[in-house]
């Protein structure tokens, strides 16, 4: 069967197109511009990678090869040239969910699902990493670079699927797994949930359709839930536990839900699986070191800033240094929403560089908010200054860490973000 990935350098869609390869499916894609993960897939072998996403295109594709099949990523609209193609073609389309639940029906593989608001890529890329150290076979799909794998893999001997299952297009509420585990709750994708209330209706949904979940009490009561056989509500902090080696509040949190979702699956103790945890090498953009004291971090709202702080203080103050945020929002429209939000959560930085934010699946309707009012929701304005990702700013970054401080860039967004940005400017490598 052949697979037509569009947006195959969105860290879910690239993923499943490394599982759907590995799984015996032939595989092509396109995505709207270069960047890092198109790279990365290519370095694996998806080598019919194009870029631009036209009717032409994918007609050429389809004569060299019939496509089968044509699996698109939440962003791209149902006005989609190659979308449209496709239907006047009769070629099946659909979103990811429904392909990556056929694959996981068809090798009759469990689904542990880790799902939350922020830090489900790193519970994830915990969980995959402790099915390694205790030498289970594994098939898996995480949404960052990991450097004890692939991004996606299948394994045919493994009993067990491990996936980021995100809740932006309600993708979540596809599957049913028989392990979920909730890494943290707070409102978001707002254009996909109205209000509060939505968001948390959602998740509700996707626990019950759960087998068990494991969750924290704090989101346990603001989801609103009751005691029931099906649910492990974890008691008390993650900083009780032994968990030496992890830097962050929020990273020691994430750990202990890993060790707890392996101890139910091998029957061990938790804290005893938590000692696994001491050598965990990181992900891709989760506090990851760039050049020396330069880092960069995939925080893009209030909420995930807090928790890379916490990292970042830890780091900062036991090595004596000063720290520098650039922050680079993600989305101009989630800003409508989050930017009351901002207040405290940089507290603890020396300076702060705010770049315009980066835009995706915008709504034309909105004003773009300028970094300075947004800057103007922080406690303390006085410690942020508006920027633009320039020469200028290059300089100023290499001004810090010349002075030798801590600089932590924090950023969503794919190609063409602050992420990428870094890498050019201060590395001669783009991998």
């Amino acid at each position: 069967m052949h697979i037509f990935f569009s947006g195959i350098g969105g860290a879910a869609i690239g993923p499943l197109a490394l599982i759907a390869k590995q799984a015996g499916y032939t595989v092509s894609g396109s995505d709207s511009q270069p960047s890092q993960y198109v790279n990365y897939l290519r370095s694996k072998g998806l080598l019919d990678i194009h870029i631009g996403q036209n009717r032409d295109q994918i007609a050429h594709i389809h004569e060299e090869n019939p496509i089968d099949w044509y699996v698109r990523s939440s962003a791209i609209p149902d006005d989609s040239p190659e979308l449209l193609y496709c239907k006047e073609q009769g070629i099946k389309a659909s979103k990811r969910n429904e392909l990556l639940n056929q694959i996981i029906s068809e090798k009759k593989l469990k689904l542990l699902a880790v799902a939350g608001t922020h830090g489900k890529t790193t519970t994830t890329a915990m969980v995959i990493w402790l099915f390694q150290q205790l030498g289970i076979p594994l098939s898996y799909s995480v949404g960052a670079k990991i450097s004890f794998g692939d991004m996606g893999r299948y394994v045919s001997d493994s009993e067990y699927f491990v996936y980021e299952c995100d809740e932006f297009d309600r993708n979540f509420l596809a599957f049913r797994p028989q392990i979920s585990i909730i890494s943290g709750v707070s409102w978001d994708h707002h254009e996909i949930f109205p209000t509060r209330e939505d968001y948390q209706m959602a998740f509700r949904e996707f626990i019950e359709q759960s087998g068990h979940t494991i969750l924290w009490r704090e989101d346990f009561e603001y989801l609103g839930m009751k005691r029931a056989d099906h649910l492990t509500v974890l008691e008390g902090s993650a900083d009780e536990q032994e968990l030496t080696g992890i830097a962050g509040f929020y990273n020691r949190l994430d750990a202990w839900l890993a060790a707890s979702a392996l101890s139910r699956i091998v029957g061990k103790p938790t804290d005893e699986i938590a000692k696994l945890m001491a050598a965990f090498p990181g992900l891709q953009r989760r506090m990851e070191p760039i050049i020396p004291n330069l880092y960069s971090d995939y925080a893009h709202t209030p909420d995930k800033v807090r928790g890379a702080m916490s990292t970042a203080l830890e780091i900062a103050t036991k090595n004596n240094q000063d720290l520098i945020v650039v922050y680079e929002p993600l989305t101009n429209r989630r800003q409508h929403y989050l930017m009351k939000d901002y207040k405290d959560c940089f507290a603890g930085s020396k300076k702060i560089y705010w770049l315009p934010s980066y835009l995706a699946r915008e709504d034309p309707s909105q004003r773009l908010i300028a970094p300075e009012e947004l800057i103007s929701y922080l406690d303390d304005p006085s410690i942020a200054e508006a920027h633009e990702r320039n020469d200028d700013l290059k300089r100023t970054i290499q001004h810090h860490l010349d002075r030798g401080a801590m600089v932590v860039a924090m950023a969503g967004g794919g190609g063409n973000s602050l992420d990428e940005w870094l890498r050019q400017e201060f590395t001669d490598s783009n991998n």
